[in-house]
């Protein structure tokens, strides 16, 4: 597995955590290793292939400075999953299968549910240029809600920085009325930064760990979007040993949705005690 973000990341320890159970059931060695730089990430690509590994499992978050290294995959004989990001490429570059959400359309429940909750303007916070699935999301926002949508890009890797660039948006522009984030890390960032620049927005956001979990449980954070990522590195390590071992083909095509499942404060208590494990 070769993905674009990794340690320390909660999203992806739970999205290993799904892979490493997936490999201790179908007894196979699993190998991991990620890099936020696309051509760094397509290198790994490399050096999995030149260990003739028996299956890949990876990301497209910048599909075009993958697509060589993927390519190379499958002419090598190499069966190739893409997860998480990349649905719309997956198939193009020779991968048997995508598991993941459809951001855009996870997008857009997003949208309605803030026109259900009666928002007027929202602030979709971007925190890694360049992510095609990010892009997505911020516009399935923008299809689904009646009210304006405001795009701003921060960097996620600078968590003080995203929290200042968030409080002064929120200073300049009252009308904002709720803060949408892209993944989980930066929902109790967003909340602190609505709170210390006084003012009221509802924070949602994408993705779920024991941080948000907690924070839906506080009402701290409205809502979350949960695409499941242990489902994700299970169903991938679990789809390549079944297609090498049985010819086995889980959505003849068609990408397999983990999500989105969309969660609440009435869903807090039974999260909290899966996300304090790491498989939520």
């Amino acid at each position: 597995m070769v993905t674009h973000s990794g340690d320390g990341d909660t999203y992806w320890d739970i999205v290993q955590s799904g892979a490493e159970q997936a490999a201790v059931k179908d007894n196979v060695e699993f190998l991991y290793s990620h890099d936020d730089e696309a051509g760094r990430q397509a290198q790994l690509v490399q050096t999995a292939i030149d260990q003739k590994v028996d299956g890949l499992i990876v990301t497209l978050a910048k599909p075009e400075a993958m697509e060589a290294a993927v390519r190379k995959a499958v002419e090598a004989g190499i069966p190739v999953v893409t997860i998480n990001s990349g649905q719309d490429h997956s198939t193009e570059f020779g991968a048997l299968a995508h598991i993941g959400q459809d951001e855009a359309v996870a997008g857009e429940v997003v949208g309605r549910e803030l026109e259900a909750r009666g928002h007027s303007k929202a602030l979709c916070v971007l925190h890694e240029q360049g992510n095609v699935g990010h892009e997505e999301r911020c516009a399935g926002v923008r299809e689904g809600f009646g009210g304006e949508v405001e795009n701003l890009y921060v960097d996620g890797t600078n968590m003080p920085g995203v929290e200042s660039s968030i409080e002064a948006r929120i200073q300049s522009d009252p009308d904002v009325d709720t803060v949408v984030t892209l993944g989980a890390p930066f929902a109790p960032t967003a909340a602190k930064a609505v709170r210390q620049a006084g003012g009221d927005a509802e924070v949602n956001t994408f993705d779920l760990n024991a941080q948000v979990a907690r924070g839906l449980k506080d009402g701290t954070i409205g809502f979350a979007v949960d695409q499941q990522p242990y489902l994700q590195g299970y169903e991938a390590v679990d789809l390549l040993w079944l297609h090498l071992y049985n010819g086995n083909m889980l959505g003849g095509g068609q990408p397999v949705l983990t999500g989105p499942q969309l969660v609440t404060q009435d869903d807090a208590a039974d999260l909290e005690k899966y996300t304090d494990r790491g498989t939520r």
